[in-house]
């Protein structure tokens, strides 16, 4: 399984942001999905997370009622909507998968990451 994410930028605090990730190689349909991000000198820490079928999300409270997650199966794309951006959002934020339906918070429940977007919000 190949992650590569994209859709990352610079924005200005309060701008938005929509980070896409295109899943090759495997049924992505069969993968649980989700966001992670590092920043400078910070370990890696969650952000979203969504099931197989899409039916079940979960946010760090960092970024809830700012983002969505989102996928389609059809198009093996992951998606993160990123709303009210702060200077704190900025990060490389990584997708990966796991080869379960359920969503998971701990990063090593992922099996697969992808190689990150910058997300760098200015103030």
């Amino acid at each position: 399984v190949q992650l590569q994410a994209s859709g990352g930028g610079l924005v200005q605090a309060g701008g938005s942001l929509r980070l896409s990730c295109v899943v090759t190689g495997r049924a992505f349909s069969n993968y649980a999905t989700g966001w992670f991000r590092q920043a400078p000198g910070k370990g890696r820490e969650f952000v979203a997370a969504i099931s197989w079928s899409g039916d079940t999300t979960m946010y760090a409270d960092s970024v809830k009622g700012r983002s969505t997650i989102f996928r389609d199966n059809a198009e093996n794309t992951l998606y993160l909507q990123m709303n009210s951006l702060k200077p704190e959002d900025t990060a490389v934020y990584y997708c990966a998968a796991r080869r379960y339906s359920g969503v998971r918070p701990e990063s090593y429940e992922y099996e697969y990451w992808g190689p990150g977007t910058q997300v760098t919000v200015s103030s």
